[in-house]
């Protein structure tokens, strides 16, 4: 399973919210650049950067973005990484990606993949458009509660349900979905095993139906400890976001890396 720490950007700075709500929030470094090279030089192959503030419909944080980007491209003490450069590790970024203006930014900016959510509820026929027109490149985000997806920053709940989200992210050939139980994100309380893996398994039905590339069912929310990434791992997800965890010091992600 792929272990892809998360870096929550605030206001410029990495935080962690509970539940997605902005007063519940906790401040974990005033230079999330160095936080996301260290989680590189710890072994990460992968990135989740979550622009808060654009989730929040304000300005978005590109210029730090790009800083994340240029910091993660040189932890091999080498000069940042030029366009078109690799990169030590796989970049994605998600939060207030409302409109198709805003994803090719991120691609423009070298973003590896684009997390979108709201945009996938509201716009599903452009989604599908991005998806075919940037193959590999759009992530769709599933926030879900009590089984119903959650839009606009998780405020407010959609009349469309994640299993049905996701069967049509994936026809319109989206390389991965993110899974996140908001009921338990930033509480640690263990990870929605067992949906999360029963939408795999109906993601591997229709992929393999349709004669499609396999699609990824990202884990997010929840994980506090590594027994909650040994049960991820039984299960058969193949891939989960660490947050609060990393924060707390609950493990390290080495150990994380190790049970995988």
């Amino acid at each position: 399973m792929q272990l892809i720490p998360a870096v929550d950007l605030l206001e410029g700075r990495a935080v962690r919210l509970v539940k997605g709500e902005r007063e519940r929030v906790t401040v974990y470094s005033d230079a999330p650049w160095e936080l996301a090279a260290g989680f590189v030089r710890a072994g990460a192959r992968r990135l989740h950067l979550v622009d808060l503030d654009g989730a929040f419909g304000e300005a978005r944080q590109v210029d730090l973005l790009r800083r994340i980007l240029d910091a993660v491209r040189s932890v091999d003490g080498s000069e940042p990484a030029r366009k078109g450069g690799s990169a030590p590790a796989r970049i994605e970024v998600g939060g207030g990606i409302r409109d198709a203006d805003a994803v090719e930014t991120l691609i423009e900016a070298g973003v590896d993949k684009v997390v979108v959510g709201t945009l996938a509820v509201r716009e599903p026929e452009l989604v599908a458009a991005l998806c075919r027109s940037h193959p590999g490149r759009l992530i769709v985000a599933i926030d879900a509660r009590d089984g119903m997806v959650a839009v606009d920053g998780w405020r407010e709940l959609s009349s469309i349900s994640a299993a049905e989200l996701a069967k049509e992210a994936v026809s319109w050939g989206a390389a991965g979905l993110l899974y996140t139980d908001v009921s338990r994100d930033g509480l640690q309380v263990g990870a929605a095993v067992a949906v999360t893996a029963a939408l795999q398994v109906a993601v591997d039905r229709q992929t393999q139906s349709a004669g499609l590339a396999p699609v990824d069912v990202i884990a997010s929310g929840g994980i506090g400890t590594l027994a909650d990434i040994d049960a991820l791992v039984l299960a058969g997800v193949r891939a989960a976001v660490l947050g609060r965890a990393l924060y707390e010091n609950s493990f390290t992600l080495p150990e994380a890396l190790a049970r995988c």
